[in-house]
């Protein structure tokens, strides 16, 4: 069964101040570095616009309507201090949530084992009341939420493999034990959560790396914290919140990754998958803001996944 990509080039016109990490070219480098033959037999599908209501699967409803109020007419309006919105962010950020939730339909349809969603803004920063981190909801969270919603999934996993920890998914999943939460994270470093004391309802499960470390320190992570704890919980759908920042090229972190780390969780967490939710994956774009290394990392996330 083919491994499908879900984008759209709304996700472009998401605009960013100068020099602002999270960018627009970190979806052209994807889009080129798949572009080569290696990946033709992709199942590549126009991300649709996303249902709004869906957004109060993880958010109140005040809050979205804040966030909506915040996005200009014309240049770019600051969220916080590292967020920023421009005219076409809301369409970009429904087409995200969209795009996320659809590929959460196909895994249960049977469409497709697996899916990988290249899309920004991205999302695991957004807490159930505030965007923060360059995101505006949480769309993993979301996601999951859809699962149980429409499709009836008991246990629903979000594996965060991104350099900072994803304090608005630990935040809105915090003491619900239908999902499971897993992060492997540089500590200290933005936005100072993710201690292995945080543990929710019990379904909370930080693997904080100390800055300078490398493969060995984060396969130990998934091997003696993560995986135990997918198979302990035995999801019907692993989420995987995909970032790349954790690569050794990366600007804005101090773990050393390289693409063979990515190729290697991703097996993992599809050997997992198979398991306990029938093949079943659905994987986010978060952060990476090395273009050739989140290209590379993409490369060899997405190979992995089209292996089956």
């Amino acid at each position: 069964m083919a491994t499908r990509l879900y984008t759209h080039p709304i996700f472009l016109e998401h605009i960013t101040p100068p020099g602002h990490p999270e960018r627009p070219d970190r979806l052209r480098a994807i889009e080129r570095v798949l572009d080569d033959e290696a990946f033709a037999a992709l199942d590549r599908v126009e991300a649709p616009q996303g249902d709004e209501a869906t957004i109060l699967y993880a958010h109140p409803a005040d809050f979205v309507a804040r966030v909506r109020a915040a996005i200009p007419d014309e240049g770019i309006a600051r969220i916080d201090a590292d967020t920023t919105a421009s005219p076409k962010s809301w369409q970009a950020v429904i087409t995200a949530i969209g795009a996320a939730n659809a590929a959460v339909d196909d895994v249960f349809a049977g469409r497709a084992d697996n899916v990988f969603v290249a899309a920004r803004p991205p999302g695991h920063h957004a807490e159930k009341t505030t965007a923060m981190g360059f995101c505006f909801f949480n769309t993993a969270a979301i996601a999951a939420r859809h699962a149980q919603r429409k499709h009836g999934a008991e246990r629903v996993a979000v594996v965060d493999w991104d350099v900072h920890h994803g304090n608005g998914t630990q935040d809105i999943f915090w003491d619900d034990p239908s999902v499971l939460y897993c992060s492997t994270h540089q500590m200290p470093l933005y936005p100072g959560t993710g201690a292995k004391s945080e543990t929710g309802a019990g379904n909370i499960v930080n693997a904080p790396l100390a800055p300078r470390t490398g493969s060995e320190v984060f396969r130990d992570a998934f091997l003696s914290r993560v995986l135990p704890a997918l198979d302990n919980f035995a999801p019907d759908l692993i989420i995987v919140s995909a970032g790349f920042d954790a690569h050794h090229r990366d600007p804005l972190a101090e773990i050393n990754l390289t693409e063979d780390d990515f190729d290697w969780a991703t097996g993992q967490l599809m050997q997992r998958a198979a398991i306990h939710g029938g093949n079943r994956l659905v994987s986010l774009l978060e952060g990476g803001y090395d273009l050739q290394g989140l290209a590379f990392s993409v490369a060899a996330h997405v190979g992995r996944l089209m292996k089956g």
